[in-house]
């Protein structure tokens, strides 16, 4: 299975046109958008036509740009190709999609508690996938993709409690702009900052 994931897009509709031909370019099975695709929310569905124009499905979760309402009413506008990931989950074929947005600065904070609770429970869905994948904004915390200045570490330490307690095969996120396009490791799990330009995942 091949996805295309991307993150902070920042209302650049350049870059979402850009993304929508390499996803076609190279025939990828998802999208997997990991948050802050707007500023402020505005515009969401306007920016994301080249994608949904494009008939790949997509799995989406808010960052702390949009609101969890954003993203599901999104959803159910265009309940066929795009798939909500905060809180909750879905499969395809053989790989597991969980997740959870938001983030702990901004309009749309989130609580570590949440976080926890809500990866958790979108998990259950997926656990007996024989691969998952955890797509969130904010990246785990101390990692390479969460490290900015001279060793600050900014990302969440209830993603990295439940990527060490659940193990999934990879994770995506998004969020600081210092590190995108970074990847690293918790135990067997790939961790991934995707950034707006997009990365190519295999599964």
């Amino acid at each position: 299975m091949k996805i295309l994931a991307a993150s902070d897009i920042h209302a650049d509709l350049d870059t979402v046109e850009k993304l929508a031909k390499k996803a076609k370019e190279k025939n990828v099975d998802l999208v997997v958008l990991a948050g802050d695709l707007t500023v402020l929310g505005k515009g969401l569905e306007g920016l994301l036509k080249p994608l949904t124009n494009s008939k790949k499905k997509i799995a989406i979760i808010p960052g702390n740009h949009e609101s969890e309402a954003d993203i599901f009413f999104l959803s159910k506008k265009y309940p066929d190709t795009l798939y909500n990931l905060h809180q909750y989950s879905f499969k395809v074929g053989d790989v597991g999609f969980f997740g959870c947005g938001l983030a702990n600065i901004g309009p749309n904070e989130i609580s570590e508690d949440e976080v926890r609770s809500r990866i958790e429970r979108s998990f259950n869905y997926v656990k007996d996938a024989k691969r998952k994948v955890l797509v969130v904004h904010m990246p785990p915390y101390k990692t390479k993709l969460d490290t900015v200045g001279r060793n600050v570490n900014i990302g969440s330490k209830a993603v990295r409690e439940m990527i060490e307690k659940l193990k999934p095969d990879k994770c995506i996120c998004g969020h600081v702009h210092e590190t995108f396009g970074l990847e690293d490791k918790i135990g067997e799990t790939e961790v991934f900052n995707v950034g707006p330009k997009g990365k190519i995942i295999y599964l």
